[in-house]
């Protein structure tokens, strides 16, 4: 939902979507950055990674009103519009998630429950030693930390474009834009 003069403070992330986002964060980042690869708290943490992404995708039916999916999913026509306006120099405020920001969060959920699957396939018989998939494995890991700092740099540029402290937001639930600089 776009609106060219939005109101300046919104209620926009409830606790359930924050406490979602920071918890996956620290997992993805002990996991990439801290545990070592096959530990027993690497898979743990990496289970309930998964088990995050799965109650976000309930929580994405079910939720309030800017986490259900219906909210922001993104379409063809969405994303297109977004990406002139953010050529063009347009406002183009979304309350919750804008169209790109969709596809990102869709992309980095997927990409933790494929690391999920496939870090599970590496423990069973069928799979074990097999080096495609700890290949497939390690080069999912490296795209979603990829795609999480192309996220997080996401989010800083469109705070500064936007005057909305989105990171901020993300802590506290709401969105608060500032004023334009005036030139007198």
């Amino acid at each position: 939902m776009s609106h060219s003069d939005p109101a300046r403070a919104i209620r926009v992330w409830d606790p359930f979507v924050r406490v979602f986002h920071w918890t996956l964060v620290s997992c993805v980042f002990l996991n990439f950055f801290v545990i070592d690869d096959g530990e027993t708290l690497h898979e743990w943490t990496g289970y309930a990674a998964s088990a995050l992404v799965g109650a976000r995708i309930v929580w994405g039916f079910v939720g309030s009103r800017h986490a259900r999916f219906a909210d922001f999913f993104p379409t063809v026509s969405t994303i297109r519009h977004h990406l002139r306006t953010l050529v063009s120099g347009e406002p183009d405020f979304h309350a919750g998630h804008n169209p790109l920001g969709a596809v990102m969060m869709l992309a980095l959920m997927a990409l933790v429950l494929g690391l999920g699957v496939t870090g599970f396939m590496q423990d069973l018989d069928a799979f074990w030693g097999e080096e495609w998939l700890q290949d497939l494995h390690a080069t999912l890991a490296s795209t979603l930390i990829g795609l999480a700092g192309l996220h997080a740099a996401a989010a800083v540029f469109m705070s500064h474009r936007e005057r909305t402290n989105l990171i901020g937001a993300m802590l506290t639930g709401v969105k608060v834009r500032s004023e334009p600089n005036r030139r007198r």
